[in-house]
């Protein structure tokens, strides 16, 4: 059931009907619960609304996923989204690009290499080829584990945005120590599969989407089980605790979407969510490159603790 539902929403042949896609920009109450947490005092992050102003949403038949509707301010988005592409490729974190195809120049930093580019195809082939850059504790693709002498310091402000997700929604003692940022142009998927190979299975993964928006598909512990499908657009979360961390998951479709709350640029936004920006995200001359790239792409980062509580290393 899970790889005919994804078949279904990765056909280029037709148009697939997207009528039982939950959108949560208007949630069916009938598959979807409200999420009420509980907020002490006015803490705030500084790329984010407040806690009290998300919207958080579980589905009824998958228990332990929680929907949040993009709780980033349009600079915030623009400050992650610029991280993703200028910063978090950087070496030493590790990207897909083939030393035997892609220059040292391009492999240690891909963005400069793509805005410095003058030759058209070549621009367009470093675009499409960046795939993935990992941080923290690297995954190795091959073995499917982790290990110690694959791994680097953690970018701090991430792991600090993701412990601010944690404690918010009740998971105490998080620590981020691995990420995959998933780069997806339009009409690219990700097959069907789970995520098991960290030490600590118990602590939820954490999902951050910008950009086009994706159909994401979360089914059961088996391909057996048809998968609910559900609409991801830029900003919107996705935190895979219980049970449904050890599901299947997949992306069949990415697709243009209207909303680019990341454009809807609010130059009267309270200047305490942005005193923490060290980029000038506000500055449309900064911002244009980032811009032409998400016209028809999808950023994903998604956050892992790899460790037990109190344990050290692997």
């Amino acid at each position: 059931m899970f790889i005919k539902s994804f078949k279904f929403y990765k056909s280029k042949t037709t148009e697939p009907d997207f009528s039982e896609v939950l959108d949560f920009q208007d949630p069916n109450e009938k598959f979807v619960d409200k999420k009420r947490i509980e907020v002490k005092g006015n803490e705030s992050y500084f790329s984010l609304i407040s806690p009290k102003e998300w919207q958080c949403y579980e589905i009824k038949d998958r228990p332990g996923l929680i929907f949040i509707r993009n709780p980033f301010t349009p600079s915030g988005q623009r400050f992650w989204i610029s991280r993703c592409l200028k910063d978090y490729p950087k070496s030493p974190n590790v990207v897909n690009l083939n030393p035997k195809q892609f220059s040292k120049e391009a492999i240690n930093d891909w963005w400069n290499c793509f805005q410095t580019e003058k030759n058209d195809c070549e621009r367009k082939r470093l675009k499409v080829s960046m795939r993935w850059t990992t941080l923290g504790y690297h995954h190795d693709w091959d073995t499917k584990v982790y290990s110690e002498n694959m791994k680097n310091k953690f970018p701090q402000d991430l792991a600090d945005l993701t412990k601010f997700f944690a404690t918010t929604l009740g998971f105490e003692n998080y620590s981020a120590e691995a990420a995959i940022v998933n780069y997806y142009p339009i009409g690219t998927t990700l097959a069907g599969h789970t995520d098991h190979s960290e030490a600590n299975l118990d602590a939820p993964l954490f999902s951050f989407s910008f950009g086009q928006k994706a159909i994401f598909l979360l089914g059961g512990q088996s391909k057996d089980e048809k998968p609910s499908a559900m609409f991801l657009k830029s900003g919107d979360v996705v935190v895979m605790s219980k049970s449904s961390r050890l599901c299947y998951h997949a992306v069949p479709r990415v697709m243009s979407c209207e909303l680019e709350p990341y454009n809807n640029f609010n130059s009267n936004e309270p200047e305490e969510k942005k005193c923490k920006i060290v980029n000038d995200c506000d500055d449309e001359n900064f911002w244009t490159p980032f811009r032409h790239y998400l016209k028809d792409s999808r950023i994903n980062i998604n956050i892992r603790q790899v460790l037990n509580k109190g344990q050290l290393e692997l």
